[in-house]
């Protein structure tokens, strides 16, 4: 364990003078990890022991949630009872019971086109669009591709397993079936080309095989169906075709009846046709289930194409005829559709989403017994449901998987490990309550795998907030996810009327009520939201339902940096076509002020609350809604930070405009103050006096940056040289229409990214070299347009167009913090953090404070004075007022934290829960009883507290209060910081940081060490930046796709774990036993059960297959735990190890056939001698 004293140490690198003045603190300090060289008499001396090394983290993923996104291929184990889906982007997800869900990902990338298990034999066959098969082991908890097949010349469009067997069909798009030896993955030299399958007078070619499937009578018959509608039934002996039937409608897929005597076809016009192999001439029936019937005998007229058909028997009932599309054209607007036909019944299922596959669930795995249905699972664009085939009216499974993540997009996230234990039980008791009704009553039928709780069960809970306004509350603990509770805070708004969307909601086109940010505090059970129409909602738990008035504030909040003099015409830049006055602007980017009456819009609010007295049902209830209102004909900018204070009764927010601090105890407006006068007379920037307003004029974005760099040509001076210049605008014209943000649902970067502050500065002229001088306004070191250096920032920090700034002008939250580049001339709010800290220099006693960070890097401290006795706080005034403390940093502030002397993490204080309508305490007083987490007294004079700040670029450690700067790391050069947190892990605490450029890194505290860096994640998507989050023991997550969520882990204790707590996809089960089939059926039915495909396909008889054809590509995987040491000497023990396992398990499952082979000849030779007796002394005429 290394020990760190903090004392005066350069490190060899430039720190910046100390600072001075009772205002000021300190300003940035030097290079990374250096002590600030300021402050000497009251710095902390003690030494602190910091835990934490290096080879406490590892980065690495360890379970991935929510839907497949972009699905394609479906298959089903019904031994193993485990499922597989396939995606467009190369990723399978495997299913089991509860807890068994695994996800593997092809390298190439390429679409999955089918998948095919290898029943109860833990493996799967995959397909892919690059025309390459591969066979992954599922017989380990990561499952890896054992061999892969890239076929040269021909495009795959079908493959085929039959069961109990090791020889794959394989059909292309030319036409041909080739066979591939599973075991070794290597391809047969026995080929059926397509000019042999079909007649020789046939001129036209078949088209691609669409289906491959072998009789279930007869093994050595394979049936081939062409696109075309060509279906030719191949003997594999004989090497010829046994029949050939056509049908002149294309043909999308084939399904036996298990007697081996007919086959069901579906085809492009809607119909369905059932042939007898004794019959090839002509279709033995033909339907079209959708299609109106024709008078005279015509043929019904056709429908959509009929993409799918499975045609499965019952042994006391009739046959199940399931099938997708086929509905008639005049019914455009009819939802996709699976078909039961079940006797004479035909029921129609519509669903919510497009239908990708489906399969039946059958009790047994022969293909030549009675299937037995029970269930379907229907794989939508969006879902995954499963029908009940055992109950008349079909209903559906409860899915237990967290499938409906998506249900509506998903805007932010947070995530909480280590929270107190009885919420999940809480939350889940309110939840279970408002779940849907009508599910089947059975159990749900993928019950494959196994999964236990492994070693580390903390409660763990993940939040969603949506798109619609809901938020969703998780339980995360032990790597699953199953849903809580959901929460709509729509509900406490008004419908919108039809048509009154485009007047109340101008800050957003769609999705009024999505959620912007989230704060909870477990312990008080305090919940606070954000809306993306500028709104905040603060809600309580409660466990009795109450039906009461919504209580609303409206804020008027205003930056009024702007309204100053303007400057004489002569120091004016010249821009053309621009007002030589400022105009108060706004964060949604619009420029028209004037409603569509022509009534300047002002104090308007953009949702309207419910008036009239509300049911609440238990659960959160909400006990204040905050609105910002319209400012002289502007809309109220949205919400940029938000902090909640339990225990103060505050809450505190910010925008680009200012800070605003309500009182959710007394319902009041404690402060709504600008943010150029939190600074009141200690202002850095030193700006100007403000001047009465003078008539506004609406001009663009960008003119107020520019003409404001009038007024502060001193701070011009101070810009570095090495940044990029403000030429790289484009030359679009000013835009002056309204221009309103799009919905948050957007997800895609665009080429560029924006700052969680920032607003785009397109006005479209570019400027000369003389005027770039008169455009920064920024303070040292922070111009509005920054020098990308590394690759990552290349990408993104690009300039800002009119249209992209539409298309991300929603992603401004401090979770998705994402540029530094293109600031606005506004000083936004962008963290806040309420803590018992010391407010100004030297103070000697804590006090209730409000942190407040900065997109110009400053941190302010406010003064909360509450009032000393707890029944005074329900009446008595909060006085709030700004300390005059000033902290500074390089890039817009990301977040604050805490530390005692002995270095341990200071949590904010908090109140304990108490449910505000307990009948039975109504008459009591209520009072609170608070946990403020305060530092032990000290009667040392000295400094009792560090404070840690993280900004876009750099952290630092400041000690209070005398304010001094400790250490200071310069985290990012060439990039930006995306989302940091200060988090536990192991009883000690460090900073997590995800920077654009794709890096996570990790810092010790208090000194700031380097302890992880890892190139991890590229910014590729708006969607990652929005959503990523850190939480407590090494955990964090983020939205991988629309549909899914991706959970990792930074911890090498739970690396070491993680494989103990996967489930296992392969458990060893016992293949059922064929039915006996008589001896008729065995004499007449056909020779499949002695049909030899080893002697067939094998290279003895068809000889090699050319090697042009197909390359053999041998897998990475399939020794697990090898984890990249499969050459070292554990390595080897591990894999000799596991090839005695399986070679015992092969010997035991060996035995017990031999056992059952003795018994069974036994059996027959005691029957046979009792025969022999019985016939022994009868003559030949006495039978």
């Amino acid at each position: 364990m290394k020990k760190f004293n903090f004392r005066k140490v350069l490190d060899g690198l430039t720190a910046s003078s100390p600072g001075s003045g009772s205002g000021s603190g300190s300003n940035s300090g030097g290079g990374s990890g250096s002590l600030h060289p300021g402050g000497t008499a009251g710095v902390l001396r003690e030494e602190i022991q910091e835990t934490l090394t290096s080879e406490y983290f590892h980065i690495a993923k360890t379970v991935r949630h929510g839907f497949p996104y972009q699905p394609t291929a479906l298959a089903f184990d019904p031994v193993q009872k485990t499922l597989a889906i396939g995606t467009r982007t190369g990723a399978i997800r495997i299913l089991g019971r509860p807890g068994v869900d695994c996800y593997c990902q092809h390298e190439s990338g390429a679409a999955v086109l089918q998948l095919q298990f290898l029943i109860n034999e833990g493996a799967l066959v995959s397909a892919s669009s690059d025309d390459t098969l591969h066979l992954w082991n599922l017989r380990q908890k990561r499952p890896a591709i054992l061999h892969s097949l890239k076929f040269n010349r021909e495009r795959i469009t079908y493959c085929h397993l039959p069961f109990q067997s090791k020889w794959l069909y394989v059909g292309t798009e030319r036409g041909n079936t080739h066979i591939v030896n599973i075991e070794s993955f290597i391809l047969s030299g026995y080929v059926i080309m397509w000019n042999k399958a079909i007649e020789l007078s046939t001129k036209t070619h078949p088209g691609p095989v669409v289906h491959l499937s072998d009789s279930p009578r007869d093994e050595g018959k394979l049936l081939i169906g062409y696109e075309n509608g060509t279906v030719v039934f191949w003997d594999l002996k004989s090497k010829r075709a046994e029949l050939r039937v056509y049908y002149d409608e294309a043909i999308h897929s084939i399904d036996w009846h298990h007697e081996g005597k007919q086959f069901m076809c579906s085809h492009s016009d809607g119909s369905l046709t059932l042939w007898n192999l004794k019959s090839p001439s002509r279709p033995f029936q033909t339907t079209i289930p959708h299609g109106k019937s024709q008078r005279e005998g015509r043929k019904s007229e056709s429908c959509k194409p009929i993409l799918k058909v499975e045609y499965k028997t019952c042994k006391n009932s009739e046959p199940f005829i399931i099938f997708s599309g086929g509905l008639s054209y005049d019914k455009a607007c009819r939802r996709p559709s699976l078909t039961i036909m079940h006797g004479k019944a035909i029921t129609v299922l519509e669903m919510d989403h497009p239908i990708v596959e489906f399969l039946t669930l059958c009790e047994t795995p022969y293909p030549n017994e009675f299937q037995e249905p029970y269930a379907v699972v229907v794989l939508l664009e969006k879902d995954l449901i499963v029908v009940d085939l055992t109950q008349s009216n079909f209903p559906i499974f409860e899915n237990p998987y967290p499938m409906d993540i998506h249900e509506s997009p998903v805007t932010c996230t947070a995530y909480f490990a280590d929270c107190p234990p009885d919420l999940i039980l809480v939350l889940y008791s309110i939840g279970v309550k408002h779940k849907k009704q009508g599910y089947s009553n059975k159990e749900w039928p993928i019950t494959g795998g196994a999964w236990n709780l492994g070693t580390q069960t903390y409660p763990e809970i993940i939040i969603t907030g949506h798109a619609d306004g809901s938020i969703k509350f998780w339980d995360a603990s032990a790597i699953t996810l199953q849903m809580l509770y959901k929460l709509k805070t729509s509900k406490v708004f008004e419908k919108q009327k039809v048509g009154e969307g485009k007047q109340t909601c101008e800050i957003v086109e769609e999705d009024p009520y999505a959620i912007q940010m989230i704060y909870w505090c477990p312990e008080s059970r305090i919940f606070c939201v954000a809306g993306v129409s500028a709104y905040v909602i603060i809600y309580k738990f409660s466990r009795h339902e109450i039906t009461t008035e919504i209580v609303s504030l409206e804020i008027r909040l205003q930056y009024d940096v702007e309204d100053i003099i303007t400057p004489e015409p002569e120091t004016s830049p010249p821009f053309p076509d621009l007002s030589s006055q400022l105009p108060s602007r706004s964060l949604s980017g619009s420029t028209n002020t004037v409603a569509s009456e022509g009534v300047t819009k002002d104090s308007i609010p953009c949702l309207n609350v419910k008036t009239r007295p509300v049911r609440m049902p238990p659960g959160y209830q909400a006990e204040l809604v905050i609105q910002l209102v319209w400012v002289d004909g502007e809309p109220p900018q949205q919400i940029t930070s938000l902090a909640v204070s339990s225990a103060y009764g505050i809450v505190a927010f910010g925008n680009c405009n200012g800070l605003a601090v309500v009182d959710f105890i007394q319902k009041t407006v404690l402060l709504s103050m600008g943010t150029v006068d939190l600074y009141r007379s200690s202002d850095l920037y030193q700006r100007q006096p403000r001047s009465p307003r003078k008539n506004k004029q609406f001009i663009a974005d960008n003119f107020c940056m520019r003409g404001l760099s009038n007024f502060y040509p001193d701070l011009t001076k101070r810009i570095r040289t090495s940044y990029q210049s403000l030429t790289e605008l484009n030359d679009s014209p000013v835009p002056l229409e309204l221009e309103r943000c799009k919905s948050p649902t957007s997800d895609h970067v665009n080429g560029h990214c924006t700052s969680p502050t920032s607003q785009s500065c397109s006005s479209g002229k570019r400027l000369s070299s003389a005027d770039v001088s008169k455009v920064n306004r920024w303070g040292p070191g922070r111009p509005p347009f920054r020098k990308a250096q590394s690759a990552a920032c290349m990408e993104i920090s690009l300039p800002v167009t009119t249209e992209e700034s539409r298309e991300n002008s929603y992603n401004r939250s401090r979770s998705s913090s994402i540029s530094s580049i293109d600031k606005d001339s506004k000083e936004a709010i962008t963290a806040l953090y309420f803590m018992e800290s010391f407010a100004r220099k030297n103070d000697s006693t804590i006090s209730p404070c409000l942190f407040v960070g900065t997109s110009l890097g400053m941190v302010l401290i406010i003064s909360l004075n509450l009032p000393s006795a707890d029944e005074q706080r329900f009446t008595e005034p909060v006085m709030v007022l700004p300390s005059g403390t000033f902290l500074s940093l390089k890039g817009a502030v990301l977040t604050f934290s805490c530390m005692d002397r002995t270095g341990g993490l200071m949590q904010p204080p908090y109140e304990v829960w108490k449910d505000p309508n307990n009948i039975d305490e109504n008459e009591k007083p209520l009072r609170r009883k608070l946990v403020m987490n305060c530092p032990s007294p000290s009667q040392e004079i000295g400094d009792h507290q560090y404070t840690i700040i993280c900004s876009e670029k750099q952290a630092k450690v400041f000690s209070l209060p005398s304010q001094t700067c400790l250490y200071v790391h310069n985290i990012t050069e060439t990039s930006f910081i995306l989302q940091a947190d200060v988090v536990v892990m192991c009883n000690s605490a460090c900073l997590a940081c995800f920077c654009a450029n794709g890096h996570i890194m990790i810092m010790s505290l208090p000194s700031l060490r380097p302890m992880l860096d890892v190139n991890y994640l590229p910014l590729t998507d708006m969607r990652i930046a929005r959503t990523f989050c850190f939480t407590n023991e090494g955990q964090a997550l983020y939205l991988v796709s629309p549909t899914e969520i991706q959970r990792l882990t930074y911890s090498q204790e739970m690396c070491d774990n993680l494989q103990d707590m996967l489930g296992d996809l392969f458990t060893p089960i016992e293949t059922p036993e064929a039915q006996n089939r008589g001896f008729l059926k065995g004499l007449f039915g056909g020779s499949g059960q002695t049909f030899d495909r080893e002697e067939l396909f094998g290279e003895a008889s068809a000889g090699k297959a050319s090697r042009s054809l197909a390359q053999h590509i041998p897998g990475p995987g399939g020794i697990e735990g090898m984890k990249g040491a499969a050459g070292g000497v554990m390595g080897e023990l591990t894999r000799a190890r596991i090839a005695l396992d399986e070679r015992g398990q092969r010997l035991g499952e060996l035995e017990e056939k031999t056992a059952g082979m003795m018994t069974s000849a036994e059996a027959f030779s005691k029957h046979a001698h009792e025969l022999m007796l019985k016939y022994k002394d009868k003559k030949w005429y006495q039978f």
